[in-house]
């Protein structure tokens, strides 16, 4: 069993602090700041360029990618880290695309992350008129999986309401209809058992920043089905997936065979070394118990908040096996009550129009910190204190 009391004590959060925005951005493994201070000091100062062979850091792409694939149920070689999310959906979807010329449908949802939409938008102005971007309501989603649909492309877990797309049974009836399909594990990565191999998955793509806690702006990383790898043509072709970079050849020749292909430009080492003190606090993690634990959590959370704070509507769906790991609350006076939370050092945040939103993360929180958490919101709710004035001010991050 995973000891959740040794994992929790990981992680630096400021004393007092309640911290249940962990699927936006993961606290701070203690061991962080030694790790970068060892990559500036044992690495950089002393190596200089020769790290990139002497301290491994031109595969860190690779080997940081089964690390991640470990927690995701990805085959070894089937993920490579770089780049941003956004980066990495625009790879994904243009491979399904040339995958499948024929067809000229990409089928999403309007729980989507916003962003995603934006990406295929874009790639599809560089393509010929035709194509075709649909976004249903999620649960209509499968109905909508026909012949002529090229690519669907999904978050796996919505992030304001944090309702969950079934993986296998969308894999499985896009596959009849000859369909791929691309998931968004932003806020699945370490928040709930993913079994890439298992779904007989196309394309994934995440963030390490949120559940992960890689920090601010961490890499993505892309997944890729070996049974697909070498007929994905890289629609971002960048020296970093050529077959032979240091040939310099003029011309772009994709690694062959291998997920080295959807590397793009020269990665941030930097960034690395601190995502590596991050997968360190994964070690011996147990996702099934992890999940279990974010369930009972959450159960927990929804019962106090909905036996003590009136005026909060439950988001999403009321089975949390049917959800991810955060739980979303609508109320009409949503942000200024999210603000007055914040004062109170309970760190959620806020989602138009309406969601207060809660990340349930196993690794750092307890049972403790979420009764503590109702105590401080009921109290505000009780007394109005989100009517004050110095709540009413949006800032530019919500």
């Amino acid at each position: 069993m995973t000891d959740f009391t040794k994992t929790k004590a990981l992680f630096q959060i400021p004393e007092g602090m309640i911290y249940l925005n962990g699927n936006s951005l993961g606290p701070m493994p203690k061991s962080a700041p030694d790790r970068i201070l060892d990559f500036m000091h044992n690495e950089w100062a002393t190596d200089l360029i020769k790290g990139w062979n002497t301290k491994g850091w031109f595969m860190q792409t690779n080997t940081l990618g089964d690390r991640i694939g470990a927690l995701v149920g990805a085959e070894e070689d089937s993920i490579v880290v770089g780049d941003t999310l956004s980066i990495k959906i625009f790879q994904a979807v243009a491979a399904c695309l040339a995958l499948r010329p024929d067809r000229k449908v990409i089928l999403s949802d309007n729980g989507n992350f916003p962003t995603d939409l934006y990406m295929v938008e874009g790639l599809l102005k560089l393509k010929e008129a035709g194509y075709d971007l649909r976004t249903p309501n999620p649960d209509d989603v499968m109905e909508q999986i026909t012949d002529e649909v090229a690519c669907v492309m999904l978050t796996e877990v919505d992030y304001r309401t944090g309702r969950k797309h079934d993986m296998k049974a969308i894999i499985d009836k896009a596959h009849a209809h000859g369909a791929l399909v691309v998931w968004d594990l932003a806020h699945s990565a370490g928040a709930i058992p993913v079994d890439l191999s298992g779904c007989d998955t196309d394309f994934a793509a995440g963030c390490t920043y949120k559940f992960l806690n890689g920090g601010p702006g961490a890499p993505a990383f892309i997944y890729v089905a070996p049974r697909l790898i070498a007929d994905v043509e890289p629609a971002l072709s960048g020296w970093y997936g050529h077959a032979a970079p240091f040939d310099f050849d003029l011309n772009y020749r994709p690694m062959p065979n291998k997920i080295d292909r959807m590397r793009i430009g020269t990665p941030s080492i930097a960034s690395f070394a601190i995502l590596e003190a991050a997968m360190d606090a994964w070690d011996g993690v147990d996702m099934q118990a992890l999940r279990a634990r974010s369930i009972e959590l959450m159960t927990l959370f929804v019962g106090e908040v909905e036996a003590r704070c009136p005026g909060l509507t439950l988001a999403g769906p009321r089975d949390m096996n049917a959800r991810g790991s955060h739980v979303s609350f609508r109320f009409e006076h949503g942000y200024p009550c999210m603000q007055a939370l914040i004062a109170k050092k309970v760190i959620g945040d806020f989602r138009a129009p309406d969601i207060m939103r809660f990340g349930i993360t196993p690794l750092f929180l307890d049972e403790d910190d979420i009764r503590g958490a109702v105590d401080i919101l009921s109290d505000i709710l009780k007394n109005e204190t989100w009517k004050e004035e110095r709540f009413q001010t949006r800032s530019a991050v919500t």
